[in-house]
C-alpha cells in the first residue's frame, strides 16, 4: 500500500510539471499573442513580453508578428487619364494594429498578404486613372530643365517640362489615404506606400525613345546651324582683318619704295653730275640696263635709227 501510495504520488507530480510546462509559455519582443479556445479567442491580446499561462490541453497560442511588414506588389499594367498604358510596380510597409479583429477577419500573414494585395492594387489603379502620365512620373512642380537644353526659336518648345498640378507624391498619399481605412478594419494599419517603379508599355515606350531621339536631333541640328553662322561670322572677320592688314602693308611697302627710289634717284643724281664724262657713263649704264631687261634670247627687236636706245647699238664695231 505504501509502495502504491509512493508511485501515485510520482505520477501526480509528473502530471503537474507536465500540466506546468504545457500551461507556461513565452512571448518574444517580437511577437503578441491570442489565446484561442475551442477556435475562438479568450480574453485580451497578450502583447507584453515574458512568461505567460494558458489552460492547458484546451487553449491555444497564436502568434502574431508586432514588427513592421512589408508588402511588395506584382508590376501591374495600369492605363492613365491620358490614355497611356504603363507598369506600376509598387511596395508598402504595413503592421498588426488591432489582433483579435486581424484574428477573426484574416487569421494569417498569407491572407493578409492577399487582402493587400486587393485593396493596394485597386486603389493604385483607381488613383493612377485619374491622373494624366505626367502627374504620375514627375515628383516636383518647380523643376525647369537645364539651361543648356532648353533652346528658343522655332523649337521652343523642345526640352520644356509640362506643368503639373499635383505629381507622384501627392498621388501616393491619395492611396494611402484611400487605403488605409479599409485596411484598419481588418486590423491592420497602414504605414506608408509608394511607387517602387514606373515602366512604360513597349509600345509607349518606342513612340517615347523615338520622340526623345527626335527632339535631340533638332536640338543638334539648332546647334550646328548656330556653330556653322558663328565660324563663317568668325570667317569673314578674319578675312577682312586680313585684307586690312595686307593694303596697309602694301601701303607701307609702296611708302618705302618710293623713298627708296628717291633717294636712290639723288644719289644717282649726286654721283653722276660732277661732270659731261659722269653723266654719259650715267645715260650708258641706264641703257644697259633697259637691254638686259628688254632683250632676252630669240629676242627680236625692231627700232628706228634715231631712237635713243639704238644710239649704242648703231655705235658698236661689228669687228
Amino acid at each position: 500500500m505504501a509502495r502504491f501510495g509512493g508511485f501515485l504520488s510520482i505520477v501526480l507530480v509528473i502530471a503537474g510539471i507536465v500540466v506546468l510546462f504545457s500551461s507556461a509559455f513565452v512571448v518574444p519582443e517580437t511577437k503578441q499573442v491570442i489565446i484561442t479556445q475551442f477556435g475562438k479567442p479568450v480574453g485580451d491580446a497578450i502583447t507584453e513580453a515574458g512568461l505567460h499561462f494558458r489552460t492547458p490541453f484546451i487553449q491555444d497560442v497564436n502568434e502574431f508578428e508586432r514588427r513592421v511588414l512589408s508588402w511588395d506588389g506584382a508590376p501591374e499594367p495600369i492605363t492613365t487619364k491620358d490614355k497611356t498604358y504603363i507598369v506600376v510596380d509598387t511596395f508598402a510597409r504595413w503592421r498588426i494594429s488591432d489582433v483579435n479583429q486581424y484574428f477573426l477577419r484574416i487569421r494569417d500573414e498569407r491572407r493578409a498578404l492577399s487582402r493587400l494585395d486587393q485593396i493596394l492594387g485597386s486603389e493604385t489603379r483607381n488613383a493612377i486613372a485619374k491622373h494624366d502620365l505626367i502627374e504620375v512620373i514627375r515628383t516636383t512642380k518647380g523643376r525647369v530643365p537645364d539651361s543648356d537644353v532648353s533652346i528658343s526659336g522655332e523649337s521652343e518648345n523642345i526640352g520644356v517640362l509640362t506643368p503639373i498640378e499635383k505629381g507622384k507624391g501627392t498621388i501616393e498619399e491619395e492611396i494611402f489615404t484611400a487605403a488605409a481605412p479599409k485596411l484598419l478594419e481588418l486590423g491592420i494599419e497602414l504605414l506608408d506606400i509608394r511607387f517602387k517603379r514606373v515602366n512604360y508599355n513597349e509600345t509607349v515606350r518606342r513612340g517615347i525613345f523615338e520622340r526623345m531621339i527626335s527632339e535631340r536631333r533638332q536640338i543638334a541640328e539648332r546647334f550646328r546651324s548656330e556653330g556653322a553662322g558663328e565660324a563663317a561670322k568668325i570667317i569673314g572677320k578674319k578675312e577682312r582683318d586680313l585684307q586690312e592688314i595686307e593694303s596697309e602693308a602694301y601701303k607701307r611697302v609702296q611708302e618705302i619704295r618710293g623713298t627708296a627710289d628717291a633717294k636712290a634717284t639723288q644719289i644717282y643724281a649726286q654721283a653722276f653730275n660732277q661732270s659731261q664724262e659722269s653723266v654719259e657713263f650715267y645715260e650708258f649704264t641706264k641703257t644697259l640696263e633697259s637691254y638686259e631687261q628688254m632683250m632676252a634670247r630669240e629676242t627680236t627687236v625692231v627700232l628706228t635709227t634715231d631712237s635713243d636706245i639704238f644710239k649704242y647699238l648703231k655705235s658698236i664695231d661689228p669687228n
